[in-house]
């Protein structure tokens, strides 16, 4: 399999080659700090490979404290992106950067211990189509 992703800004694109074996939602303090949400959402691959198509050299990577909780981002808008993790062996890729639809479904939510206190029964509040603001 095949998917393609990019930044926001549209400056950084990336190609990755494979398949991903794991999907999770993490509700953890410092997911939930890189994002501004409830849960990242990533990828996760011991065997794809990721390729840099172009602005690779406008990605910073952050590793929390040196404690292995580590975000890519592009320095021009902010965007989550791939990074290798493990001593490169272990492919995380920020499921929103995707470009693409993904075969694989979220295949559970992980430190719920850690989850805000407002992430309760979601499925429960009012979607629109749009910002409500606007009408």
């Amino acid at each position: 399999m095949r998917y393609k992703g990019s930044c926001l800004c549209g400056e950084i694109n990336f190609e990755i080659e494979g398949e991903f074996e794991n999907f999770f939602l993490c509700h953890c303090e410092r997911c939930r700090k890189d994002t501004g949400s409830a849960h990242g959402a990533n990828l996760f691959s011991h065997t794809a490979k990721l390729r840099w198509l172009s602005g690779e050299n406008k990605i910073r990577t952050f590793n929390f404290k040196s404690s292995g909780h580590i975000k890519s981002f592009c320095t021009n808008c902010g965007s989550a992106l791939p990074n290798l993790q493990m001593d490169g062996k272990l492919l995380v890729v920020p499921a929103g950067s995707l470009d693409c639809e993904v075969n694989i479904k979220p295949q559970g939510h992980i430190y719920m211990a850690s989850k805000a206190n407002w992430d309760d029964e979601l499925e429960n509040v009012p979607k629109f189509e749009k910002l409500p603001l606007e009408e």
